[in-house]
């Protein structure tokens, strides 16, 4: 039997003792507690476990431990509804924007990859960047700019395209989890860089209070892109002079700056960047040959982010500790494993937070976990090397020291200055019943 089905065993038979233990309380309203623990956030915890430990069959894990989320809240809550919930109500909005957003951006710029790497200009770049680790950390740098006015997911596949031409296809797992961080640090402290910051932004917040949060991003760039770029240039050196003369395609480059573009404007004018994507895609088919062939090797990965980003919304996470510089660090652990942006939403309900420092941890928190940001998802896609939790947190380790230093450097420097609140109302109305953060039981995935 093939050793991956029979990894499968263990947690499927998990699910067989899960769904009898739920189902004879069928009828009730309230969901059980283990421990003073929710259900649901057992069942997110060990399909986290599930993800870290069977990396090699992630959408398989994360599809499972959505069905058993949907049979607890079936089972414990008569009234519940998946389908208010993606749809939403005249209350509350539903998760179809964020979700359709998502498959949106992960197939869209897995085509923009491809023909940014079909238009010649990463095959230029080894004669411009130095040819030793400065090359890889001015590569790194260029996807923090990158970053800052464009969403995090193009950033990183960009960046990873042009890793596979500078270094011939040998990129360090080290270096991947950097490109992911650089991705992730570029936008947090931009309205337009980071779908939490824009959504901050949206909801009434002064897009100057969220700038501070650069100083802990630039000051973790050097923490992590150093090392990272070391760490490379000893695994596989860029090659100065490349093997063939690189030609550029002009209407290649201008379809990518045009999809680029597409995606700032549909952000800042609809808040749906995927929309202006896929416009000029279409419409770029008729001027050069679009790599369709790079949707079907996308699917797996975009189902198991929609996946786990699904489980997180259902987490009844309903109620924060108070709005303090420990709980904004400890949200950036959180944002590691659990959707950032209800958590944002979340914040921003309850107001009182310095949104500089919050836009930091939480934007640049997912990068510590390959599954904790959609730019980490996407880029595994191009790299399946990445889904290995052990491996990219052990050869990314200093993606974590960095979160951790550059943070304090940022308290040391602008301190904690919580904003007073935005909005005259607050509170907001919520379909699931309230429950308090449990320590350590939930984290997220940066968009």
């Amino acid at each position: 039997m093939n050793p991956s089905k029979k990894a499968l065993f263990p947690l499927l038979t998990l699910v067989l003792l899960i769904i009898p233990a739920i189902s004879f309380a069928a009828g009730t309203d309230t969901v059980p507690s283990l421990f003073g623990i929710r259900l649901e956030f057992i069942v997110f915890a060990l399909t986290l476990v599930g993800v870290a430990v069977f990396h090699n069959k992630t959408m398989i894990v994360a599809l499972t431990g959505l069905a058993v989320l949907l049979v607890v809240k079936y089972s414990f809550q008569s009234e519940y509804s998946f389908l208010e919930h993606i749809a939403g109500t005249s209350q509350t909005e539903g998760e179809w924007r964020t979700l359709l957003n998502l498959t949106g951006l992960l197939f869209g710029f897995g085509i923009l990859a491809k023909i940014f790497e079909e238009s010649g200009v990463p095959d230029k770049l080894p004669a411009i960047l130095p040819d030793d680790w400065k090359g890889g950390f001015v590569l790194l740098m260029l996807i923090f700019v990158l970053s800052s006015f464009l969403d995090n997911i193009a950033a990183a596949m960009i960046g990873g395209t042009v890793a596979v031409v500078v270094y011939k296809g040998k990129v360090h797992l080290g270096y991947l989890a950097a490109i992911v961080a650089a991705s992730n640090a570029g936008g947090s402290g931009s309205v337009v860089g980071d779908t939490t910051t824009t959504l901050m932004w949206i909801d009434g917040v002064n897009p100057l209070d969220v700038t501070h949060a650069y100083v802990a991003a630039l000051s973790a760039m050097f923490i992590f892109g150093i090392p990272a770029a070391i760490v490379q240039d000893r695994f596989h050196r860029i090659q100065k002079n490349p093997g063939k003369k690189a030609k550029l395609d002009s209407v290649k480059i201008i379809l990518v700056a045009t999809i680029l573009v597409g995606a700032i404007l549909t952000n800042y004018l609809l808040d749906f960047p995927a929309l202006g994507v896929w416009i000029v895609i279409v419409i770029g088919s008729f001027f050069t040959k679009t790599p369709w062939d790079e949707i079907p090797k996308s699917v797996q990965g975009t189902i198991f982010l929609l996946a786990l980003v699904t489980c997180a919304s259902l987490m009844p996470v309903n109620e924060l500790p108070a709005a303090t510089w420990q709980t904004a660090f400890s949200l950036g652990f959180v944002s590691a494993v659990f959707d950032n942006i209800p958590l944002t939403k979340l914040c921003l309900d309850q107001g009182g937070y310095d949104w500089g420092v919050l836009a930091y941890t939480v934007g640049f928190g997912g990068s510590m976990i390959w599954f904790g940001s959609s730019a980490g998802v996407a880029l595994s896609n191009m790299f399946p090397e990445m889904r290995s939790v052990v491996n990219y947190v052990k050869k990314g380790w200093f993606v974590t020291v960095a979160y951790i230093i550059a943070f304090f450097i940022m308290l040391g420097i602008v301190g904690w200055n919580p904003h007073a609140p935005h909005r005259k109302n607050q509170n907001t109305t919520h379909t699931e019943e309230p429950a308090s953060l449990p320590a350590g039981e939930t984290g997220s995935i940066s968009h």
